[in-house]
């Protein structure tokens, strides 16, 4: 046994971030245990057939269960060294009807953990957390006359009506978005946003008074080789790539113009992976990001020219209740401490997603049919 080596904890670790941290971490040595649920919203209903559950499965100590399972929990824990904390529903629009899993599982899950790291015998010396930019809300604007500007999430009438962008909260005039840095102000607009922030403040609190050092990481939109292609709540990539391929028409949503940050799995696992080994990542959050933003029309555009198919496409101004218009990510902070870069542009990644994606057959997919729960719940909203 390498004396360097640490018994590791991933908790949601047979999903997309997971397996891609335990399979580098096996690398590299470490003793790595995964929980997870297999639920069959990111793994199908055999996670038999699931890439990432199937990469992993014999090359870690797998225990199948729920976060919010206190026996299972105990057990997985014991004689951990390092957990990190992925677990977790993500899906923002469906959040906000399914509030009571999304609090229990994100919020509920999440303090069990901390309750059994302070009331049972362990030997963790770290906790790694997964959280999102979904905390931020709309995020960090520019206005000529007021300044830095947090606008509020956008109202239905405004979306109805195709006034798409954020105006100042102050004087209504246009502002300029800026990126998003780690003391930007908190006002999560979906179910999922909140509970992440909750997360994160649960975790502050109990881990300092357990003298545990923390980090806390805000994701962007991560994708890459690995990333579910059947979930159709979540993962915009495997959505557009499966009706790309079978020569579907496009919904892109609002006007096109929203941007994302795209981040590729790869930077997020070097992200992980300082966080876990770097002492300078004590007790800190960080976003992890491309710090580049992209607009729905242009990644439709790199996707179908990845797949070499043409890109059909209806701009239709349907939106959806809890989605922000812009973020992209301020990295200054995790490149001073830890020394962070991303090394994979979008189109490379792109590149190697799509590789990968065409040697799987075209999942079923039950995007249409979740926009159209989404609408009966009135969270999603068709013009015509």
């Amino acid at each position: 046994m390498d004396p360097n080596s640490e018994n590791i904890l991933i908790t949601g670790g047979a999903g997309f971030i997971g397996s891609t941290l335990a399979l580098r971490l096996v690398a590299e040595g470490h003793v790595v245990t995964v929980l997870d649920n297999l639920s069959p919203q990111i793994h199908s209903a055999d996670p038999e057939s699931s890439f990432t559950y199937q990469r992993i499965r014999e090359k870690v100590r797998f225990i199948q269960g729920d976060i919010r399972d206190a026996a299972i929990l105990r057990e997985a824990i014991e004689d951990q060294t390092v957990i990190i904390h992925l677990a977790s529903e993500t899906g923002t629009g469906q959040s906000m009807y399914e509030i009571e899993r999304y609090v229990d599982v994100n919020i509920r899950g999440t303090s069990l953990l901390l309750d059994l790291l302070g009331n049972t015998k362990n030997k963790v010396r770290k906790l790694v957390l997964s959280s999102s930019r979904s905390v931020y809300g709309e995020g960090k604007y520019q206005c000529a006359v007021h300044g830095i500007v947090y606008p509020a999430s956008r109202h239905e009438n405004d979306l109805s009506a195709g006034n798409f962008e954020c105006s100042c909260p102050v004087c209504g005039n246009a502002i300029v978005l800026l990126a998003t840095d780690e003391n930007t102000q908190k006002d999560p607009v979906s179910v999922y946003g909140l509970t992440k922030l909750h997360q994160e403040d649960l975790v502050k609190l109990v881990c300092k008074n357990l003298h545990i050092p923390y980090t806390i990481l805000r994701f962007q939109n991560v994708y890459g080789v690995g990333q579910s292609l059947s979930n159709p709540y979540t993962g915009i990539l495997s959505i557009f790539s499966n009706l790309i391929r079978t020569g579907q028409t496009l919904n892109i949503f609002e006007d096109g113009l929203e941007s994302r940050d795209f981040v590729y799995i790869d930077d997020i696992v070097e992200a992980l992976c300082l966080s876990i080994f770097e002492e300078n990542a004590n007790n800190e959050i960080f976003n992890v990001g491309s710090g580049n933003p992209l607009n729905v029309l242009e990644v439709s555009q790199t996707l179908a020219d990845a797949l070499d198919e043409k890109l059909e496409y209806e701009v239709t101004g349907d939106f959806r209740i809890g989605d922000i218009r812009h973020n992209f990510a301020d990295l200054v902070r995790i490149h001073a401490a830890l020394g962070y870069v991303p090394r994979t542009d979008f189109r490379e990644g792109i590149a190697r997603f799509t590789a990968w994606s065409q040697q799987s057959a075209v999942n079923q997919s039950l995007y249409a049919e979740s926009l159209d729960e989404m609408q009966s719940k009135g969270m999603f909203v068709r013009k015509n």
